[in-house]
């Protein structure tokens, strides 16, 4: 059986190192979006830039956000939500800024469309894959796979 926090651990291990998430909002499309976790909770970071959907809808104000995650392995599936927000805190930006997000910025740093999104994530639901040979041999002898997956998925918090 799956404990909660153990699909919790999971679900930021797999943030952290697939990082590629679907990223939507109100008013604006999901769209792929590389997340940054610093840690095993919220918040949540993403580089975008202010002429993109994203960027025009948070220079409004913030928006209730709806992240979804789906490991490399596929082994783990996660659905997040939280207020999204522009937060161009510049020793965050100092802190997150890699190579990688430099090359998305011609300004550097100090790019004026440069757009820090931080997402308070509160909860997730994360679901963990129950196909496996295990499961398929407890299947074979008459176990019920419908309890293998209910034990499989939880509801967790995101924050601290």
């Amino acid at each position: 059986m799956t404990t909660p926090d153990k699909l919790e651990s999971k679900f930021w291990k797999a943030l952290k190192s697939d990082k590629t998430v679907m990223l939507s909002c109100d008013g604006a499309l999901p769209r792929p979006m590389t997340a940054v976790a610093e840690d095993d909770h919220a918040p949540i970071w993403f580089f975008t830039a202010f002429d993109t959907d994203l960027g025009k809808v948070l220079k409004n104000g913030p928006r209730n956000g709806q992240l979804t995650l789906v490991s490399k392995g596929h082994d783990v599936w996660g659905s997040a939500s939280g207020q999204l927000v522009v937060d161009n805190d510049r020793e965050v930006i100092d802190r997150l800024w890699n190579p990688f997000v430099a090359a998305w910025y011609e300004g550097g740093k100090t790019d004026p469309n440069l757009c820090l999104v931080r997402m308070d994530a509160r909860e997730a639901q994360v679901w963990e894959n129950g196909s496996s040979l295990v499961a398929g041999i407890k299947m074979l002898m008459g176990s019920d796979p419908k309890q293998d997956f209910e034990d499989k998925t939880a509801t967790v918090s995101l924050t601290d």
